[in-house]
């Protein structure tokens, strides 16, 4: 569905927002805006990472973001992000998507013609918010989770998913630290070029802030999981401790009952009458011993 939002008779330069194209659609505004083929495929791509690109007429500019609600079982590029592909020069910007954009919704209904009065300060004003809502994203969402599986590790609460939501994050961390590393590119070239402003610094700041947000996560999770592993195997430790200290108490004690176990005929100790209560008293002694022996060496 094509729509166009802003005309010249409010802004210098045409606003058209296209939902879920079709190839028709795009023909049309290939053949009024004069649009090279090769970003036309571009739109219909899936999977597309960010980037920006010059043609003779405009630039072309695909940017993600991440959706209002996506599922915490995603861990895949599409299903974590939603992408804008966007054409724009400074008499037009035409915005496509595949499905409704929260952030881009929120720029049609609260549009300021006084403050975003070229295409070139409404590309970074788009770009700008693309980029908050990953630091939304951490915010909002990924620090309340990593914060609710610390406290499952260090308090030993067990919960059946938590090693698999745990991956799901990290997956997610990994992606979005993809997709912030190729915005790099295109955050230089609006600090760097004719596009830089005031506006642009604020951009290149709010990139850097989600980078370093992203990165501190990423630590974290990785943390987190050594963390688990380590308390998991010093738990395992302890269990195989503890059977072995048991064992070491009975190997003696197995020992002297598999020896008077042996029915051989001439055994003269089986015939002696305080034969039996001689034996308990060895076994009691022979644990007394390996028990003082352990407390001495701190082992109990």
């Amino acid at each position: 569905m094509v729509k166009t939002i802003l005309d010249k008779t409010i802004t210098p330069f045409y606003w058209i927002d296209v939902v879920n194209p079709t190839h028709a659609e795009m023909d049309e505004l290939k053949v009024r805006f004069k649009l090279n083929e090769a970003s036309i495929n571009d739109c219909f791509q899936t999977g597309q990472l960010p980037k920006i690109e010059e043609f003779d007429n405009y630039y072309f500019l695909i940017i993600r973001s991440i959706p209002a609600e996506f599922d915490d079982f995603a861990d895949t590029l599409t299903e974590i992000t939603e992408r804008i592909s966007v054409f724009f020069s400074e008499k037009f910007v035409i915005t496509v998507h595949r499905t409704e954009v929260h952030y881009l919704k929120k720029i049609e209904e609260h549009f300021s013609p006084t403050k975003l009065n070229s295409s070139k300060l409404f590309i970074n004003h788009l770009t700008s918010e693309a980029l908050k809502t990953f630091e939304s994203l951490v915010i909002d969402k990924l620090n309340n989770q990593l914060d609710r599986y610390e406290e499952v590790v260090f308090m030993q609460r067990r919960k059946k998913d938590f090693l698999q939501q745990l991956y799901y994050i990290k997956r997610q961390v990994d992606h979005v630290r993809i997709i912030l590393t190729l915005y790099k590119d295109i955050v230089d070239f609006f600090h760097l070029s004719a596009f830089k402003n005031v506006y642009t610094q604020d951009l290149k700041d709010l990139y850097g802030r989600s980078a370093a947000l992203y990165r501190n996560i990423s630590e974290n999770t990785a943390q987190l999981l050594n963390i688990y592993f380590n308390i998991e195997s010093n738990h395992t430790n302890d269990i195989m401790r503890t059977l072995t200290i048991i064992s070491v108490f009975f190997m003696p004690l197995t020992f002297i009952v598999g020896v008077y176990g042996m029915n051989f005929t001439h055994m003269p100790e089986l015939e002696w009458y305080y034969g039996y209560p001689a034996i308990m008293i060895t076994m009691a002694l022979l644990a007394l011993i390996i028990f003082y022996w352990f407390k001495r060496k701190n082992w109990l």
